[in-house]
């Protein structure tokens, strides 16, 4: 409780759309690529869906009197695209929008600060279907719902991010086929994360029409990445690796440009020639803020085997969360002031967080001690990085809500607030009046 953060720094929280609203079928929202992915036998843990998740559409006054009560000062949530355009293309779902709106005044009328973001995976499953991502159409498709969005939303949102973690959607979707939907297939990954990137700039254009008054960014997932040794074979796999996850998504959008490096390895691979004149300068468009999700340090050795990158991760040691990530605060020191040396926008962590195995004991209570000093080290090094001079605005801790947690299910557990998904019941854990207590704190200063 001794932290002092900057006054005006927001404190919040963040969920995205499939993984609490539920509702999947109502009011007549479309199928995502999400409920289609999780159909599947075999894809999701347990054959766990998002179709009731956290019933959070159900339950939004409920809940937002939840987060305003923790003393909350921010709130991220995602907006559906199958909920406001079923089918991708064409008619408006305004019982989509009328959701959202709600969800938007609520939180202004509780002294909570909305961050919206416009895509977090759900592509709608007829896009899908028309070659989805990997298909430079999406992007104009993309543009014509954000249009929707940002003309009904855009004067009650004061923040919007445009789209959340590329490289997931890309890279884990339609490489590694652990995410919707489901592809491995390098070509149509990296087409996909460009296509995903110039659906960024283009936003970024699209809000400065129709939300003038709103700030703009994007969400990047970025892990620390370090040679196993000080062998140049090491080294140079940590590079690979570092350009697969980190630098192909932070170049463009704050350099103009793709790492020449990765240029050259996946250009001997797949051909790239989705890469069109003009994109990049769209992909750079300049924007008011970055978003940071922060979850991993990663130590890297070389791996000739390994087909992409000819690297791999290395398993984990130390401290350990239920998903068995490392947990090394020092590496999220690294990445914002890594984010800080590409240009000096200010920063927002847009997701932070860890799942452990909590579990409601006897008293009716959950001692999440494990969540408590994971945030207490996370937020101080948030804290020193500031004293660096990293110009960090905001921290949403994710998550508000133990939800679906995409192909885990509902087997991992990272919220504050702990959700009995039968009876939906919610039980604040020690980290929410950890938290609330941390915020507390900085008005009593």
């Amino acid at each position: 409780m001794s932290m002092r953060f900057p006054t005006g720094f927001l404190f919040g929280a963040a969920t995205s759309a499939y993984q609490v609203e539920g509702g999947a079928d109502e009011d007549g929202r479309g199928p995502s690529i999400w409920d289609t992915f999780s159909a599947k036998p075999g894809a999701v843990v347990h054959g766990d869906t998002g179709a009731i998740a956290c019933d959070h559409y159900h339950r939004v006054e409920t809940d937002l009197d939840l987060l305003a009560g923790l003393g909350l000062t921010g709130y991220r949530f995602s907006i559906a695209w199958p909920r406001i355009i079923p089918d991708g293309t064409g008619a408006v779902n305004q019982k989509g929008l009328d959701f959202y709106r709600r969800l938007a005044d609520g939180l202004l009328a509780r002294g909570v600060r909305p961050m919206g973001t416009l895509y977090h995976w759900d592509l709608p499953q007829p896009l899908q279907e028309a070659g989805g991502w990997a298909n430079r159409d999406t992007v104009a498709h993309f543009c014509d719902y954000a249009q929707v969005v940002l003309e009904a939303l855009g004067d009650t949102v004061p923040q919007w991010a445009t789209i959340n973690e590329p490289f997931c959607g890309a890279m884990i979707g339609h490489l590694q086929g652990r995410h919707a939907p489901g592809q491995v297939d390098l070509a149509a990954a990296l087409a996909s994360a460009h296509h995903l990137l110039l659906a960024h700039g283009q936003a970024v254009g699209l809000a400065r029409r129709l939300a003038p008054q709103a700030q703009v960014g994007i969400a990047h997932l970025l892990s620390d990445i370090s040679p196993a040794s000080e062998s140049a074979a090491d080294a140079d796999a940590a590079r690979r690796l570092d350009g697969y996850e980190n630098r192909w998504f932070l170049d463009p959008v704050l350099r103009g440009s793709y790492p020449a490096d990765m240029l050259d390895w996946y250009g001997r691979q797949v051909p790239l020639g989705f890469i069109r004149d003009g994109d990049l300068p769209v992909i750079a468009a300049a924007t008011d803020f970055m978003g940071v999700n922060y979850y991993e340090t990663k130590i890297v050795a070389a791996d000739p085997g390994e087909p992409y990158h000819q690297a791999r991760v290395l398993p984990q040691a130390g401290r350990l969360t239920a998903g068995g990530l490392d947990v090394r605060p020092a590496g999220f020191g690294r990445i914002l002031r890594r984010v800080r040396d590409y240009a000096p926008l200010p920063l927002y962590v847009t997701e932070n967080g860890a799942a452990f195995h909590d579990y409601v004991d006897p008293e009716g209570g959950v001692d999440d001690a494990e969540r408590v000093s994971y945030l207490a080290d996370h937020f101080a090094e948030t804290l020193a990085a500031i004293g660096d001079g990293v110009d960090v605005r905001g921290y949403f801790v994710w998550s508000l809500l133990d939800n679906f947690e995409w192909a885990d299910g509902y087997s991992r557990r990272f919220g504050l607030v702990f959700v009995d998904f039968g009876t939906q019941a919610r039980i604040p854990k020690a980290s929410a009046r950890w938290y609330a207590q941390l915020i507390a704190a900085q008005q009593d200063a």
